[in-house]
């Protein structure tokens, strides 16, 4: 009660009025960050139960933890294979969190220092998305990222992608995608997708991705094992690569009722079919590749639990939700497939879909529509 307390005594100088007026809207974002607010909506009934966003945000966080925690270890385990030591687990757990813990303080400090200033010149109160958001771009980079690079990504990402929109809630895009797609365009040679992204690998060591094995030349044999690709001891973004940690956090979204899981199934179907169409052809090594290969390759698994379900961003309706992840999931294996200079074709699919998905959700209620005019019309005639 003591904190409850102190909170409340220095609460008045951040009302209006009050001499620190002007950082209401920062201070507003801490105490709501420390307690659950006694408001829980401001424009319409659109949260109907007690959990604000804040709290239903930090369910995507926590799904996230086994993705990071692993992705950890991984990160010293690749560094530590890579020079030919052999070291204890903490050493190798101690070794990725020295190198991941500064990502992670530049995607927040950047980030927030953003969404504090212009929540202060709008006024407004802090938006919520950022705690996702910036626990989310970290996991989708290289680890060997140079930070000044890892920073204007998220400043061109949250200005860009969230900011002109209106903040949270009101972006078209996915801003921690986003970011990944600036990194890739702006500065390819950190972002392909075909190189090994391993901190401080020794200058003897080389190699690919697995997908840039197998769209750079390589054949199916040439992958490493689906234990492996399943258990993620593999090179790869941060946490992107194991995924039974992938699974366990998007199981927990799906209980949760956070994560749709019509798009979860779409997603996975739309790049089956299209592998299989793809697999018919069999004109090259990539489009030989098995569809569960392609579905544990990669960005895929993470992408399909944890960005193609941005509720903001998705598809609202549920026919909607089937066509928006379908277009997904073949528009990823058509982009990795057709385009090898963009194996990662995850990201760019998901982009895609961002856009579209408005017009897919208008293009739904004006067929129901439609349909009920139909129906009203047939009704009236039976009448007479």
């Amino acid at each position: 009660m003591g904190l409850r307390n102190n909170i409340d005594k220095i609460k008045p100088n951040f009302e209006e009025g009050g001499k620190f007026a002007k950082f209401h809207s920062t201070f507003e974002a801490f105490e709501t960050f420390l307690y659950t607010p006694n408001r829980v909506t401001t424009n319409g009934a659109h949260i109907r139960n007690y959990v604000d966003m804040k709290r239903s945000l930090i369910y995507v966080v926590f799904a996230l933890i086994p993705c990071f925690l692993f992705g950890t270890w991984n990160i010293g385990y690749q560094h530590f294979l890579s020079v030919g030591e052999s070291v204890t687990f903490w050493q190798t757990f101690g070794y990725g969190l020295l190198k991941i813990i500064p990502l992670y303080i530049v995607s927040y400090i950047v980030g927030l220092a953003i969404e504090f200033i212009f929540a202060e010149i709008r006024h407004e109160e802090v938006n919520e998305g950022y705690f996702v958001t910036g626990f989310l771009i970290p996991l989708i980079m290289p680890v060997d990222v140079p930070l000044w690079m890892l920073a204007i990504a998220v400043a061109f990402a949250v200005i860009i992608g969230k900011e002109v929109f209106g903040g949270s809630g009101m972006n078209v895009v996915n801003p921690a995608l986003l970011a990944r797609a600036f990194l890739f365009f702006s500065y390819p040679s950190k972002m392909t997708g075909d190189n090994v992204w391993i901190a401080e690998k020794a200058d003897a060591y080389s190699g690919a991705t697995p997908l840039g094995t197998i769209f750079n030349g390589g054949s199916v044999n040439d992958l490493p094992s689906l234990a492996d690709l399943f258990i993620g001891t593999i090179p790869g973004s941060v946490g992107e690569t194991s995924k039974i940690a992938i699974l366990i956090g998007g199981i927990f979204l799906i209980i949760t009722g956070i994560a749709s899981l019509r798009i979860i199934i779409s997603t996975f179907i739309g790049a089956i079919a299209m592998t299989l169409v793809f697999n018919v052809l069999g004109t090259n090594p990539a489009m030989e590749v098995p569809f569960y290969y392609q579905i544990m390759m990669g960005g895929f698994l993470f992408g399909t639990f944890f960005m193609a379900t941005d509720p903001v961003t998705a598809a609202q309706t549920n026919i909607g939700k089937w066509v928006y992840g379908f277009l997904i999931g073949a528009i990823a294996i058509l982009i990795r497939v057709a385009n090898p200079g963009y194996p990662e074709g995850m990201m760019l699919s998901i982009l895609l879909m961002n856009v579209f998905a408005p017009l897919i959700d208008w293009c739904v209620v004006a067929c129901n529509i439609r349909k009920r005019k139909k129906r009203w019309a047939a009704a009236e005639r039976s009448d007479k």
